[in-house]
């Protein structure tokens, strides 16, 4: 699916998005928002870049459990998940420490070499050059910055996988499809994930990028994967 389409069909879904969330992953999603927050390792004042920061679910968490020294960038390309957020986080009182732009993951509007961290949740598997975004994320890193990339994979086990795959092509499609009134969006859903790359190929596309320390660490019998690496200092 070509990324225009892909933009029309997230800002269609936008009024919904947060519900559907919550009901499909039966309210998962947000231990792994808070998983990933968790493993932030953050100096004080630091700034965050929040990639396809949608409705502003991650921004949120860095600031409530990191502290108000805390600086966070959402960008999102979908103009209608940026409008929920703008009112989560004014509902939050929470303007003065999140900040949003609408743009493209290659090309968001800032300095190499500017950010604590690069956060991406839930929005890798929809970009179709993954190499090449997380060499944008690298350059847009500190020395010693972090990249945490929390993203819907397959389980490890035959029998859970079974179950899953029946869950998410058969069931999840028709209850996206009743309640965001968008066929479309939880149909490409399923066959975004099942296109990721296995947890060990994505791990060596961070590697080959330049990170260090590396690691994949699977949520809820790997329903759902933290990928995390490090900027060399050097």
């Amino acid at each position: 699916m070509e990324g225009q389409h892909i933009q029309e069909m997230f800002h269609a879904i936008a009024p919904r998005y947060d519900f559907l969330n919550r009901l499909l992953s039966v309210k998962q999603d947000i231990k792994w928002r808070k998983a990933l927050v968790e493993a932030l390792r953050l100096p004080d004042n630091s700034r965050v870049l929040d990639i396809a920061t949608g409705t502003g679910d991650v921004a949120i968490e860095v600031v409530r459990r990191k502290g108000r020294s805390v600086t966070v960038w959402g960008v999102d390309f979908a103009l209608g998940m940026l409008q929920l957020g703008r009112k989560k986080i004014a509902g939050a009182n929470l303007d003065a420490n999140i900040r949003q732009a609408q743009g493209d993951a290659f090309y968001p509007p800032f300095k190499q070499g500017v950010f604590d961290a690069v956060t991406c949740a839930f929005g890798i598997r929809n970009i179709s050059d993954k190499k090449k975004v997380l060499k944008v994320f690298f350059d847009l890193l500190k020395p010693g910055g972090q990249v945490l990339i929390l993203e819907l994979t397959l389980p490890k086990t035959g029998f859970m996988k079974y179950l899953y795959l029946i869950y998410f092509q058969r069931v999840l499609p028709v209850i996206g499809k009743m309640i965001s009134k968008v066929s479309e969006a939880y149909s490409y859903l399923p066959q975004s994930v099942l296109h990721f790359p296995p947890r060990a190929a994505f791990c060596s596309l961070l590697r080959d990028t330049g990170f260090e320390d590396v690691s994949c660490k699977p949520l809820t019998v790997g329903i759902c994967t933290l990928f995390s690496g490090v900027k060399p200092e050097k």
